[in-house]
């Protein structure tokens, strides 16, 4: 119950919000030790919920590091067709032993300077705490202090912005994301320090929609899948999205150029 209360930025005013409170501290209990405190106290273990996967993995498969259940993106947090920056609620049973402790004084003081209306202090928390790596959301009335990642679609390469049908790419991937929560599968971390994963949004896969829809290429370097290429394929066969385009530039090849184009006009100069 502490560590739930902790994570909130303000304290609980209502009976709904109380309420609240203790979902979330039910929620960072396992369900075998859960099961165990009902059980204790004569309530019915049937009565808790299961979790439903549709079309989502039900178990985790393999390659995954962990998983992350993201607040709703926001459309201008879409960089373009293949990534985006989520952010995950410390209130996550995964996020919440994670927080560091300079974090939460930092929001500790936040809260108490807002309370004294020095909005200067509070504002230069706020900035600290986005180079910290977290950032306090608005969410269901309340302020939610949530963890920032930055997330690369495994095995999809869309056209960047710059490229022809960059754009599109991008608008295709926020009708499919933005405004919505997600659940991403880690498989990796890249060079860019971007989290490398497959993502769902409402049980749905969101890679297999932008290949069917020809918004991205099929990324074969780093990812084999023979699904990946099949629905490319047939985006392609169908002259779908940047396939309507009689010969579409390769985004790899695109992004080769430009960094020669910049390594010769250094040596230019």
């Amino acid at each position: 119950m502490l560590e739930a209360y902790s994570n909130r930025t303000s304290p609980p005013k209502t009976p709904a919000d109380a309420a609240q409170l203790i979902a979330r501290a039910l929620n960072m209990i396992q369900r075998t030790e859960l099961e165990g405190i009902l059980e204790f106290y004569n309530f019915p273990v049937s009565s808790l919920p299961t979790a439903s996967s549709k079309h989502q993995p039900s178990s985790l498969p393999e390659g995954v590091q962990f998983v992350l259940n993201t607040l709703p993106v926001y459309d201008k947090c879409i960089g373009d067709g293949d990534g985006f920056t989520a952010y995950v609620s410390t209130t996550d049973p995964s996020e919440s032993a994670k927080v560091p402790l300079e974090v939460h004084e930092m929001v500790i003081e936040r809260t108490q300077a807002r309370k004294c209306r020095d909005y200067h202090r509070a504002n230069a928390l706020q900035s600290s705490l986005h180079k910290a790596g977290y950032k306090i959301i608005s969410s269901s009335d309340e302020e939610v202090l949530a963890r920032k990642y930055r997330i690369r679609m495994r095995g999809i390469d869309a056209p960047e912005l710059s490229m022809p049908y960059g754009k599109e790419s991008q608008n295709a991937l926020v009708k499919l994301i933005g405004g919505k929560s997600t659940r991403i599968y880690v498989y990796d971390q890249d060079q860019f320090g971007r989290y490398v994963g497959d993502i769902y949004c409402n049980s749905v896969f969101i890679q297999e929609q932008m290949l069917k829809g020809g918004h991205a290429w099929h990324y074969r370097t780093y990812d084999k899948r023979p699904e990946f290429a099949r629905w490319a394929s047939e985006a392609r066969a169908a002259n779908r999205g940047l396939w309507a385009s009689e010969n579409p530039e390769k985004p790899w090849d695109w992004r080769r150029d430009q960094r020669n184009a910049r390594q010769g006009a250094i040596q230019v100069s």
